[in-house]
């Protein structure tokens, strides 16, 4: 069984390699030819995988075909085996990626004569462990789903009943709603992903010791799993919940929350800090039960079911009392002011074993401020900037500098992600441009093999908030958390930021950056086809013609094509 975050192929054979990266409960699987460039009859990689213990292979499917004689596309989603991948890289979601063991995936070049018959060059195999536990007894990377706008989620549970029969329309509904849908329990599993059965199995844990003391600072609070547990939990529990704004207004699900918690018998203040209370901490301190939640996940419907989220578990006494001291001084702060004088200045680690961790917690003094340092770090990039950051793009300020200036850089590999004020998602696509992703890209409009997809209400969609530098380097790291990369986040909210040397950790988050964009990138090639008016997406055949360019063409033509083929395998 490997333990390996990164494992390759080892098919000298095959005219191409195999790289696989461990993300959480994901895999990316990455290709790139051996020798030059392929022959131009190669029309891409047919990819299976074999579950642990499992005996057969099953081949992922592709929702593009190859056009039919009347240039339609086939609405099914069919084979790779006989509709190939047309990329050098693709992030899989195995369906029972919680299984433990080594997951092998086998993938094959896929070629087609001038007779458009398919024949398949020599295999590259690989096995790796998908576990959901990064290091287990220690540190557990979560994400959600967040892929109510998706096809997948068309396909498996918007078809059988309308997306408001299973999610409340205002968060203000959030624990009086009642979901009807005929597939709930699955379809909140499966959009909650890990982040939610991380997060709700901790709560099972702390109600059913009744030694455990939790303490919690939430800013969204209005999902009815996470309130009843919580008011299980009785004099056990004390609480922080913001009050700022729609949050602190009359009828507002955190007011009916706080509500629900003091009649249990919980001690709840309510506090926001210089702006917000922006926290997601969850802390069980018990005999023997010691861990602690922090990430960007809200304990809300949005936070769990339509937001592409993460959510980091720590455990033991050393590595949760950093944040039992920043709880205990949010408690007894009255002001922004007052929490940053009792603080710790700077970052504070968590002290895991071979695990270089460390956590800081907002709002900072002035002269303690720590955007200026992460801004300074982004610049120092010296191969690649990923980030999923939510508001990035909203408000000037040094990150967003940061970012640019490392655009810039023509040498630098940058993929980002980032939800804009006007328009919807601001999208580093693989030319190195920059475009804009509405959030519903795919409308009623859609054109076959596509389905219509639901929004799931306004609001933001991709609410990560992280950073990875030089993931491909020995310096690889990460800054993740609650913090939006701003002047409030630094200097007026309360936020949690840890900063993480790992590649384990680092590559975990690095999976997760590329399924996002290459998510909200498909819309902007969906959009400009579209606008170009140009017939269904379709894989493309070999160049039979003058002009003609293989589907390949890009990838070893433009720089930032060329980057991502390269640095991925």
């Amino acid at each position: 069984m490997s333990d390996a975050f990164q494992v390759r192929g080892g098919n000298a054979a095959a005219a191409f390699t195999l790289k696989l990266h461990r993300g959480d409960g994901m895999c990316l699987i990455a290709m790139n030819w051996r020798n030059g460039r392929p022959p131009n009859d190669f029309v891409g990689f047919a990819i299976e995988y074999r579950e642990p213990g499992g005996d057969r292979f099953f081949a992922l499917k592709n929702r593009l075909g190859f056009a039919n004689a009347e240039g339609g596309a086939d609405p099914n989603r069919l084979s790779t085996l006989r509709s190939p991948i047309q990329k050098f890289r693709w992030v899989h979601f195995p369906r029972n990626a919680e299984l433990a063991g080594d997951f092998t995936y086998r993938v094959t070049p896929v070629f087609m004569n001038k007779n458009d018959e398919l024949s398949f060059g020599e295999t590259q195999m690989a096995a790796i462990e998908l576990r959901r536990e990064t290091y287990p007894g220690q540190l557990n990377v979560t994400f959600t789903r967040g892929f109510v706008s998706s096809q997948a989620f068309v396909d498996y549970y918007e078809s059988a009943g309308l997306i408001s029969t299973l999610l409340p329309p205002k968060s203000d509904q959030g624990l009086t709603f009642t979901a009807t849908h005929p597939k709930t329990r699955e379809a909140l599993a499966w959009m909650g992903f890990e982040a939610r059965h991380a997060i709700l199995e901790l709560l099972d844990q702390a109600v059913a010791d009744p030694t455990a003391q939790v303490r919690v600072v939430a800013y969204d609070l209005s999902e009815p799993d996470v309130v009843g547990r919580l008011e299980a939990l009785g004099a056990r529990l004390r609480i922080l919940i913001d009050d700022d704004g729609a949050h602190g207004e009359v009828g507002s699900g955190e007011n009916q929350a706080a509500a629900r918690l003091v009649a249990s018998g919980a001690a709840v203040q309510r506090q926001h800090m210089g702006k917000l209370q922006h926290n997601k901490l969850i802390i069980v301190e018990g005999p023997a039960l010691k861990r602690a939640v922090c990430g960007s996940t809200n304990f809300s419907w949005r936070g769990f079911f339509v937001q592409a989220n993460n959510a980091v578990l720590v455990t033991g006494a050393t590595a949760i009392q950093p944040f039992i001291d920043a709880f205990e001084q949010y408690w007894t702060s009255s002001s922004a002011s007052a929490f940053a004088a009792s603080a710790p200045a700077n970052w504070t680690s968590l002290g895991l074993t071979g695990i270089d961790a460390k956590v800081a917690f907002s709002p900072h003094a002035p002269q303690n401020a720590l955007l200026d340092a992460i801004a300074a770090d982004i610049r120092s990039t010296k191969s690649s900037l990923l980030f999923s950051l939510a508001f990035l793009f909203q408000t000037p300020g040094k990150t967003q500098e940061a970012v640019k200036a490392v655009r810039a850089k023509t040498d630098r590999f940058v993929y980002g992600v980032s939800d804009r004020k006007v328009g919807g998602l601001d999208v580093q696509v693989p030319g190195g441009n920059v475009a804009v992703v509405r959030p519903a890209a795919l409308t009623k409009n859609a054109p076959m093999p596509f389905k219509a997809e639901p929004t799931g209400g306004g609001g933001t969609r991709m609410h990560h908030k992280f950073v990875v530098i030089d993931f491909d380097k020995p310096t690889a790291r990460v800054y993740l958390g609650s913090y939006n990369f701003s002047i409030p986040a630094d200097t007026k909210n309360g936020e949690n930021l840890l900063l993480i040397k790992d590649r384990r950790i680092v590559t975990a988050y690095v999976v997760e950056a590329l399924r996002i964009f290459d998510h909200y990138h498909f819309r902007v090639v969906q959009e400009e086809a579209k606008q170009a008016g140009q017939g269904p997406l379709t894989l493309k055949r070999p160049p039979r013609a003058a002009g003609e360019t293989p589907w390949f063409e890009a990838d070893y033509t433009v720089a930032h094509r060329i980057k991502d083929r390269e640095i991925f395998a």
